[in-house]
């Protein structure tokens, strides 16, 4: 059967390609040659395109592709009360390529409020007529980024900040609420380096205990969570690194599959399965019977290649051996562009594989 609310049985992670005309604008605004206004126009008129071609696809829901975002999740983190971007000497290391040298820290106390992605999402919701959907980077991302010594008084460390971590995130989910948000995702590439013995290693020796990761990211989240509203829904999306259609983490999800499908409070996983870094399906055993969704990423966002129809159907054949694939959904593994450069493929493509997602949907759980 299909899914009457979200996770939709077609779905999508978030991001999508940036359009030339967007990009050039946004290289025009850094040099000074155009207004913030005239910026904002061409956003404006983008993210109405990008809504109108989700639509014409066949989906129920629809984003604004992160059109006015550079990172996926450091222009949130730095628009929170207690924290800024600031510039490293290094950026984040993927397979072959670095990402710009910036990070993010902590400045002051913690805190949710006028974050300008209020109104980003408020002018996604005035202009779709499908479910609109906010993506924002998880609590757990903030914390795992933090370099050591990027955190100011009222905190002595990174582990300090877990209590108001949560608080803020609480008010975050509220507050979108309040703005018409029923349909919110936490992005999260936390819990895929905890399935990473390399990742792990590199935390250790950034000074994290990470035998407690697991229990310290599943409080937070769950205090997050506290509350929410019963007629709104927040899933998140678990990923191994997506950057110019390179990759970080692999190792299946066993390691925190338990903790994650089971004792946290979301309703929905888009879990990443598109390639064999992600291990098997075994994990989904944990997922617990009822209402929670899986959303299987099996439609890879890193390549344009078109993924057969039937090597799709087998897969999900296979997981249903560990869940029940009336809890399941499909989705493309990640977004098409988590930061403003992209995915290597084209924009043709990408609507293509969105495409294969709403057929594949409706000849596997019917229309």
């Amino acid at each position: 059967m299909q899914r009457s609310k979200p996770p939709f049985r077609a779905d999508i992670v978030g991001s999508f390609l940036r359009p030339p005309a967007l990009k050039q604008a946004r290289a025009k605004r850094e040099k000074g040659e155009i207004t913030q206004a005239a910026l904002e126009e061409v956003e404006d008129r983008e993210i109405r395109n990008v809504i109108a071609k989700q639509e014409g696809v066949g989906l129920k829901l629809a984003t604004d592709g992160e059109f006015r975002r550079s990172w996926w999740h450091y222009d949130f983190f730095g628009m929170l009360d207690g924290m800024e971007l600031y510039e490293l000497d290094h950026g984040i290391q993927f397979q072959g390529v670095q990402t710009k040298a910036q990070g993010i820290r902590v400045v002051g106390k913690l805190g949710f409020s006028n974050h300008p992605m209020l109104d980003h999402f408020k002018f996604l919701k005035a202009n779709a007529r499908v479910v609109p959907k906010m993506t924002i980077p998880s609590p757990s991302v903030l914390h795992f980024r933090l370099e050591p010594g990027a955190v100011a008084k009222p905190y002595r460390d990174r582990d300090d900040i877990f209590e108001d971590l949560g608080k803020t995130y609480r008010a975050a989910v509220q507050a979108f609420y309040d703005a018409g948000c029923r349909y919110l995702q936490f992005d999260d590439t936390a819990w895929a380096y905890l399935c990473s013995k390399e990742e792990l290693r590199k935390a250790k020796e950034r000074g994290m205990n990470v035998d407690k990761l697991p229990q310290s990211y599943a409080a937070v989240i769950n205090q997050a969570l506290e509350g929410k509203p019963a007629d709104m829904t927040i899933t998140t999306h678990v990923c191994r690194g997506n950057f110019r259609s390179t990759w970080i983490a692999e190792g299946g999800y066993e390691p925190v599959a338990e903790i994650l499908l089971g004792g946290v409070g979301y309703d929905g996983y888009f879990l990443e399965y598109d390639t064999e870094r992600a291990g098997g399906f075994e994990p989904l055993r944990f997922l617990p019977k009822g209402k929670k969704v899986v959303v299987l990423g099996l439609i890879t966002s890193k390549s344009g290649t078109l993924e057969r129809k039937d090597d799709i159907k087998r897969r999900i054949d296979e997981a249903a051996k560990f869940a029940d694939p009336e809890q399941f959904a499909l989705s493309p593994q990640c977004g098409f562009a988590s930061t403003e450069e992209g995915n290597v493929l084209t924009e043709d493509q990408q609507w293509a594989k969105m495409r294969e997602v709403v057929e594949l949907a409706d000849e596997v759980w019917g229309r």
